[in-house]
């Protein structure tokens, strides 16, 4: 029969045939990357092709049980070519390639209630580049209609091609998530497979959930997220709701299962207990002590929330110093989720707490023993480094660490698992002495390594993004027992203040930031003219002066060392400012230029935006001069009526807004930080 859809792509890098089976990798083990009703699959066992030995409960010959068992007769709707090369995979000896069984997960999901996992057969042919679905039902039989092959075939020189094939040409069965649309398969899974296979990039971390059951994973959330749904509707915090419920939820979700099959192995009878320092609103010692676990909570600041928990969820606001007063011996499990200047030490309080004692940890913001973790090395991701280093913390602890990717809304999603140790208790006390050793070099390390430049990084988005509402119990040792203050662990560390002090440059003097952005604006507009759009070079008046583009480090090349070292001590830095006046400027990838506002008039993404948000408040229009009207040479890109800043004293009207005590711009005149769109 004829194929059914196919895709061409070319192969400069010469990564095929090996960059195929890379991608049918990702679609065999990590399919719910693509098909996003799926949980993820579990593969079984795996055995070569020609083996005569398949799993328990099937004959000698494996491939050819199943297809002799399939249901209905093998008509002429059939692909007898394709059934022929299976029949000759169930002959074959020696041949080159595998046989795997795979069994899809999907989500529990209630508009699809009857779904359930299903198990297919994979054979992959290495020498013919075809790979082989044959989707079994409860009796280990194959479901006719839905074998599916896909094969990777030369066309001439570097093209290749991508095709898809079925064994019979008519009655597909869709169920809609395990079985999707042929539609699908053709449009989006060679698509995608034709991309992965020419794309010569590995990922830096595991596959997620890769510690726990997928299975047992995806009831457990759908449960969880339908019991604690109904906190996004009464949330008082001013964080995203939905992102920090759902995220709780599915890292309450993992922590439920990883325990629960930690009490299977170590035959545990009682659930464990734990701590959560830095819990900032407490859901997740929320939903993990309703779910049975006895725990609490630690944090700097008391929020809004947790007078809604009950008594049942136990928080605390104190703050947490690393000494020995500072230690959990009756507890199970120390969990980190988002603990800031507290993360390396997580597996240090661990260490000392008890042997038994394990730990969670989430890292999202960089920090060392001392303050601001610097970066060490280029070659690695800023990210992939810091994971490193805490994985290096928990290793010199004496902890086997784990690491795992969860499911959550968040760009900071690998966590590092410390649930058993290296050493036996008798060597306790050497073990901490080269913990105390390591700890002392890391102080070392910090004092002699200067900061790193905030020209290219936004340090704020690494020291501060969830100050929020995720803040660590570390605040000024006031808060602290007077009993409690002893010596720590690191002479020199300083806890965080308890009230966070907003530092993203919008506190800055208002005539520092405009004196700044002008000198910038001026930067990019006096360019030459071959660095201008070319439109401009006819001297045309009517063509609006766009300038050029500069990179962030260009722009700050020409900036006084005071000027960046302000914007540094704010924990922003020039891009931070810039973006904050995206009235003037646009920042793409590093890049500074002029923004051009007849360019952002019908956008896509303006379009999807609801009307309230699309145009500003009549309240606010013409209440402040238009920046461009005022500094641009070719004056502003819009017409006066369309522009919601005044064009010129005459337009402005008196504001009905209530004007900021700090930092406000002066009457009548656009403050470029604060924009309304």
């Amino acid at each position: 029969m004829p194929e059914l859809g196919s895709v061409r792509l070319r192969d400069s890098s010469s990564v095929l045939p090996g960059g195929f089976w890379a991608a049918v990798a990702v679609w065999l083990e990590k399919p719910q990357v693509l098909n996003k009703r799926l949980c993820g699959s579990t593969v079984g066992k795996q055995w070569d092709l020609g083996e005569e030995s398949g799993p328990e409960g099937m004959d000698v010959n494996p491939i050819l049980a199943v297809l002799g068992g399939m249901s209905g007769p093998v008509g002429e709707a059939c692909d007898e070519e394709m059934l022929k090369l299976l029949s000759g995979y169930g002959n074959r000896r020696g041949g080159s390639g595998t046989v795997t069984l795979r069994t899809l997960i999907p989500k529990a999901n209630p508009h699809y209630p009857s779904c359930r996992p299903r198990t297919d057969m994979v054979i992959r042919d290495l020498a013919n580049s075809i790979v082989t679905f044959l989707p079994l039902d409860e009796a280990n039989q194959a479901k006719k209609n839905n074998i599916y092959q896909i094969r990777l075939k030369r066309v001439q020189d570097d093209e290749w091609s991508i095709s898809l094939f079925t064994l019979c040409s008519e009655g597909w069965e869709c169920d809609g998530v395990v079985y999707p649309k042929i539609t699908w398969m053709k449009n989006e899974l060679l698509s995608k497979l034709a991309k992965w296979s020419t794309e010569d990039k590995k990922s830096e971390f595991k596959s997620t959930l890769s510690l726990i059951a997928v299975d047992k994973y995806s009831q457990l959330y759908q449960c969880l997220k339908e019991k604690y749904r109904d906190m996004v509707k009464v949330w008082p915090e001013v964080t995203d709701p939905e992102k920090f419920v759902y995220e709780d939820v599915a890292i309450a979700t993992y922590l439920l299962i990883l325990w629960e099959e930690e009490r299977s192995q170590k035959q545990l009878r009682e659930k464990q207990s734990f701590v959560d320092l830095g819990c900032g609103n407490g859901l997740l010692v929320h939903i993990l002590s309703n779910e049975g676990h006895p725990g609490r909570g630690i944090d700097v600041r008391r929020r809004k929330i947790w007078d809604m928990y009950g008594p049942q969820t136990i928080l605390e606001e104190s703050a947490i110093l690393p000494n020995d007063d500072y230690l959990f011996p009756d507890t199970d499990w120390i969990i980190g989720n988002h603990s800031d200047e507290l993360t390396p030490w997580l597996p240090v309080i661990a260490s000392r707490s008890s042997y038994s004692c394990c730990y969670f940890v989430l890292p999202c913001c960089f920090f060392n023993f001392y303050g601001k973790y610097n970066r060490k090395s280029t070659k690695k991701t800023q990210y992939r480094e810091y994971l490193d280093f805490v994985k290096e913390v928990g290793d010199q602890c004496g902890f086997n660490v784990e690491e795992d990717c969860l499911r959550i809304p968040s760009t900071k999603r690998v966590c590092l698992i410390g649930m058993s140790r290296t050493y036996p208790p008798t060597q306790e006390k050497l073990i901490d002495e080269q913990r105390t050793l390591y700890i002392k070099s890391q102080h070392t390390d910090s004092l002699g390594l200067s900061s790193k430049s905030s020209l290219d990084q936004d340090d704020s988005r690494h020291l501060d993004c969830h100050a929020s509402d995720t803040q660590v119990g570390n605040l000024d040792s006031s808060l602290v027992p007077p009993e409690k203050l002893t010596e720590s662990w690191m002479p020199g560390f300083q806890p965080r203040e308890k009230e966070e002090r907003i530092r993203n440059c919008a506190l800055l003097p208002r005539d520092f930031i405009d004196k700044t952005v002008l000198q910038v604006a001026k930067l990019l507009l006096d360019s030459n003219s071959e660095e201008k759009d070319p439109r401009i070079n006819d001297q045309s008046k009517s063509v609006w002066d766009t300038g050029r583009s500069l990179t962030l480090r260009e722009v700050a090349e020409h900036l006084e060392v005071d000027t960046l070292q302000k914007l540094k001590n704010e924990c922003g830095g020039l891009q931070t400012l810039l973006r904050n006046n995206h009235q003037v400027f646009e920042v793409i990838n590093s890049n500074v230029s002029i923004r051009d506002w007849r360019q952002e008039v019908h956008t896509n993404t303006n379009k999807r935006r609801p009307e309230a948000k699309r145009t500003a408040p009549s309240d606010v229009l013409k209440t402040r001069l238009c920046w461009f009207y005022v500094n641009h040479p070719s004056g502003c890109p819009r017409a006066a009526e369309s522009c919601p800043y005044a064009h010129g004293a005459e337009e402005l009207r008196p504001s009905l807004m209530p004007r900021k005590n700090r930092n406000s711009a002066p009457d009548g005149y656009c403050s470029s930080s604060l924009v309304l769109m």
